[in-house]
């Protein structure tokens, strides 16, 4: 729970973020299962939460996603990407967490001025992108 706290309250400050008519929806993927190795599925409990971000961003009317190649932000965009009919884009990280982050916000400053865009991000590049974005005050993600 605290975690979608969080995600709303991220979305609440993007949106109202003056520096660009964009809104950006950032969020850290939903609960890993414990046993997936390097790249685990969503636990159950991370599919409910999956969920449930579609129910709390669907009014905004997301019309581009972008995730990173691994399965837990995949499957954390997915009910939205099912319920609004959008394909995520995939950026990956072949290039370090810098370079995933550039073009992230690159990716993101190239979408019309009126987009909405939900980004399921990691503990680690959530804050890097809403700080290269502009939002100055992100903390730091707890894994």
């Amino acid at each position: 729970m605290k975690r979608l706290l969080l995600a709303i309250t991220m979305i609440a400050l993007f949106t109202a973020t003056a520096a660009t008519a964009q809104t950006v929806i950032l969020v850290r993927h939903a609960e890993k299962a414990e046993d997936g190795g390097s790249d685990p599925m969503l636990s159950e409990a991370g599919r409910q939460r999956a969920t449930m971000l579609m129910l709390a961003v669907a009014n905004a009317r997301p019309r581009y996603i972008i995730t990173t190649p691994l399965r837990r932000t995949r499957e954390t965009a997915e009910p939205l990407a099912q319920y609004a009919a959008l394909t995520p884009e995939v950026i990956g990280f072949d290039e370090g967490v810098a370079a995933h982050v550039e073009a992230v916000v690159a990716r993101i400053r190239a979408l019309p001025r009126s987009a909405v865009v939900l980004v399921v991000g990691h503990s680690n590049t959530v804050p890097l992108i809403a700080r290269a974005l502009g939002y100055a005050e992100a903390a730091d993600m707890p894994d």
